[in-house]
């Protein structure tokens, strides 16, 4: 697919957001209203893959500080909702879970990164061009059943799910009780832990993943018990982001901050037993645990409005917000735990990373693996 050049519109997708705070909630709403509408659409576009061409940037104009005004930033072990579930932690002024508390999962769940969250879901159903999933679920001679959201956050893409799928069964588990209360009738949520035994009485026939590197120690066990939890002919699928950041023509250089705090999260990551990169290796996982009909897409997520195309420009702004504006919430706890650092160091140079990730000149994108595969229908 040819990418073509195309002038900026000055107004296009550069709200004036005034306050941090402004810059969340814009984002937020938008992203919850957009997802509404495409849960159930899809269009002829998606983000950019690594078998097109390349992203081709602008040619004019002073690209070093991009939307400068973003902010600075019943199986297992299931539990029941009760007052120590509810006792956040709170380190270097953010919330993390307080199930399973020794967990080396680091990222807050206080309301800044709800809202992440829920923003992140809004790229996701961008880059898929409307879509929740890419598997092809759908059998003619028989209803899709359970499905799991593992890792489900706030919820969003399950409630999308459920919505749009009111014959399917939906669970949904995560660490933290932070989904909302009114729900479709075909969707529940419970505190649990992905790592544990999965002891479920029931099977599914579809089993969902989104941005979980860094939050799995053993991902030959997660595949291995979504694989044994699924019917004959069931889907597994992930989507996940992946380290370290490229560019198709050498603006990202070696050394600078983004490429730092790439190195600098895959080796935190590595020092709580995580992978930063895991998502590298899901095909060929995938396919050891006994998946069949393996594929693996790899978009890219441009990190700010470089592109010259509207439609990848649209990306870009939406990336930027989702990682440059909550830069703080993804990296605190990971280099004060994994790496030693103050918060003092880490606001510094974070910093130097969110002037970088600014820079339309730096024309930088993301890796996004969606990985997905069948088990057996025998």
């Amino acid at each position: 697919m040819t990418i073509t050049t195309e002038a900026e519109r000055p107004t296009d997708l550069d709200p004036d957001l005034k306050t941090a705070a402004t810059a969340t909630a814009t984002a937020t709403a938008t992203a919850t209203a957009t997802a509404t509408a495409t849960a159930t659409t899809t269009t002829e576009r998606h983000a950019p893959t690594t078998e097109e061409s390349d992203l081709q940037a602008e040619s004019e104009g002073d690209f070093r500080d991009d939307d400068s005004a973003l902010g600075d930033d019943a199986a297992s072990s299931t539990a029941s909702i009760n007052s120590s579930i509810m006792a956040y932690r709170t380190e270097n002024g953010r919330t993390y879970h307080a199930f399973r508390e020794s967990i080396n999962y680091v990222l807050p769940n206080d309301s800044s990164e709800q809202e992440r969250l829920d923003l992140q879901h809004h790229l996701f159903t961008l880059t898929l061009g409307g879509k929740l999933y890419l598997s092809p679920l759908q059998r003619d001679d028989k209803p899709l059943g359970r499905v799991l959201d593992a890792g489900t956050g706030t919820g969003v893409w399950a409630i999308d799910f459920a919505d749009t799928h009111p014959e399917t069964q939906v669970l949904g588990i995560d660490l933290s009780p932070i989904q909302p209360n009114f729900l479709p009738t075909n969707l529940e949520f419970q505190v649990d832990d992905l790592e544990d035994e999965w002891t479920y009485n029931y099977k599914f026939d579809f089993v969902f993943g989104r941005m979980l590197t860094g939050s799995i120690g053993d991902w030959p066990k997660f595949f291995q018990q979504s694989f044994d939890s699924l019917n004959p002919g069931g889907w597994i699928e992930c989507q996940d982001i992946t380290f370290p950041g490229e560019s198709d023509d050498g603006t990202l250089l070696k050394g600078s901050p983004i490429d730092q705090w790439c190195e600098l999260m895959t080796e935190a990551a590595n020092n709580f037993g995580r992978s930063a990169v895991s998502a590298k290796l899901y095909k060929q996982q995938m396919i050891d645990a006994g998946f069949i009909n393996v594929t693996e897409v790899i978009y890219k997520w441009p990190s700010n409005r470089w592109p010259a195309d509207p439609y990848y420009k649209e990306l870009g702004f939406w990336c930027n917000h989702n990682i440059a504006g909550e830069l703080s919430g993804l990296s605190m706890a990971l280099f004060t735990k994994g790496l030693g650092w103050s918060f003092e160091e880490v606001e510094v140079f974070l910093a130097k990373v969110r002037t970088d990730m600014r820079d339309r000149r730096i024309h930088a994108w993301w890796p996004i693996h969606v990985v997905y595969g069948q088990k057996p229908d025998y």
